[in-house]
């Protein structure tokens, strides 16, 4: 039974703040959101700091923020969670009037002097981000002009993004076993099997009831989710929670409205696949093909390939088309060779080469365009 005042009974709370004083105690955390209310009076009754969950994922967040965009949300999640705790940073001035009696005392002036200062803080960073957001859109129009696909890891932290991000794109994004090691989204080309390059985006890890004031705050970060053709939704196979932890995903993927039902290509990659006992391998590998997931181990490469040769088969609807170049057309071949993906190559006696390659309609437009004297004609 919860306690509004407190979360815990009367009882509870002797019990624990007893705990707090033989153990020599600082800070209580609960894995729980608290009202402003049951922080306040928990901390009354234990004698100590109490942090509730939203606070604890907040300092972590706080503390693995780099970029000024990672550090931007990071402040504004922190300043809009903080605005409804005012009251209890200041409980020890509530009993202070005024001079006269008939106006608020300093404790009401001060709470009054930080709320709006807090209020004017909040206006600043969601202008400051909207800043980002808007170049965030210029940079994903300029790569819209690049006929490249966009593919992007989510999943719930620490279940090896950033390892299969590197090993997919040989990067080198900080892979750290800890909770939140990304922060900040990464972008970088993979090139699938074909040839072919795409855009892979390594993005902030989900948790389980992932507080409301964090999905607003990285709404700029998660667009590239929203934006991308491709979903990744990794999933850690080898965790006992690997069930619990994907439905905790798809909850926060169905609040961005990244779903199937929203037309939305989500591929689940198995991941950690080598830390599955051997006697079971055979079965989770089984299981994968079954439900059309990608079993992979992103630490030793096991499944990696197949796994960028279905991103390709995903991404990859244009038809085949037959490109005939002169002798003095080595730019437009090797505008192909960057732009497309190229099938076959035949050289000529005289000089001159066809090409069969798969060039999106966009692509397709822009060589006809910069390169209007190349023959181009539908592939058999």
């Amino acid at each position: 039974m919860v306690t509004p005042a407190t979360l815990f009974g009367k009882g509870k709370i002797e019990e624990l703040a007893a705990i707090c004083e033989v153990e020599k105690i600082d800070v209580a955390v609960f894995d729980d959101q608290l009202t402003p209310v049951q922080q306040r009076n928990l901390e009354r009754g234990l004698n100590v700091k109490v942090v509730d969950r939203t606070g604890l994922i907040l300092e972590i967040f706080a503390r693995r923020a780099r970029t000024r965009e990672g550090k931007l949300q990071v402040e504004l999640a922190r300043l809009d969670y903080e605005r409804s705790r005012l009251v209890r940073t200041w409980t020890h001035l509530e009993r202070q009037r005024g001079g006269t009696g008939n106006t608020g005392g300093p404790g009401e002036t001060q709470i009054e002097l930080d709320r709006r200062l807090i209020a004017d803080n909040i206006i600043k960073l969601k202008r400051e981000l909207e800043e980002v957001r808007r170049t965030r859109t210029l940079h994903r129009k300029a790569r819209s002009k690049v006929p490249y696909p966009t593919v992007a890891l989510v999943g719930y932290t620490n279940a090896g993004k950033s390892t299969l991000f590197n090993r997919l794109t040989e990067a080198n994004v900080l892979v750290k076993d800890m909770l939140f090691a990304t922060l900040d989204p990464t972008l970088r080309t993979v090139k699938l099997p074909d040839g072919r390059p795409a855009i892979l985006s390594d993005t902030v890890g989900f948790i389980s009831d992932l507080p409301h004031e964090l999905v607003e705050a990285f709404r700029a970060t998660l667009e590239e989710v929203q934006e991308a053709d491709v979903v990744l939704h990794v999933r850690d196979i080898a965790n006992a929670d690997s069930a619990a932890q994907a439905r905790d995903v798809e909850t926060v993927l169905s609040e961005l409205g990244v779903t199937f039902d929203d037309g939305k290509t989500i591929v689940e990659v198995w991941n950690k696949i080598d830390l599955v006992a051997e006697e079971d391998r055979e079965e989770v590998e089984g299981n994968a093909r079954r439900v059309g997931a990608a079993a992979v181990s992103a630490v030793t490469g096991d499944g990696c390939l197949d796994l960028l040769k279905r991103i390709g088969a995903l991404i990859d609807d244009s038809p085949p088309i037959a490109i005939r170049l002169t002798a003095g057309d080595g730019e437009a071949l090797a505008w192909i060779y960057r732009n497309g993906r190229v099938l076959s190559r035949e050289d000529q006696a005289e000089g001159g080469v066809v090409i069969v390659a798969r060039l999106d309609s966009q692509a397709l437009g822009r060589f006809e365009r910069q390169f209007p004297d190349a023959f181009v004609m539908v592939a058999n």
